[in-house]
């Protein structure tokens, strides 16, 4: 069994409040969850409205399998329109 964890760091232009900021990411979370079947909360810059960092996670029985899960959801959130994805870090366990 592997543990997969995914932190992106985001960037959200269009966002002017943090109202709006949590619209987008309830639809950015809510499109992960049920394409990839991951595990999806923002654990970090709460109280910024332009800026959110995510952390996925993902079990699957091997690493192969998780790491392309993973490098799946990296590029989804690339192609998000609503979020720029500035950053990310994969870790394996």
């Amino acid at each position: 069994m592997t543990v997969g964890i995914l932190r992106v760091n985001l960037f959200i232009h269009e966002s002017n409040s943090l109202k709006e900021k949590r619209m987008v990411l309830h639809s950015l979370k809510a499109r992960l969850r049920n394409s990839f079947n991951v595990a999806v909360t923002q654990i970090d810059e709460e109280d910024k409205w332009q800026r959110a960092t995510l952390a996925v996670v993902g079990v699957e029985k091997d690493r192969d399998t998780i790491n392309s899960i993973l490098s799946n959801v990296v590029n989804f959130i690339g192609e998000f329109k609503k979020a720029e994805l500035i950053d990310s870090e994969m870790e394996l366990i």
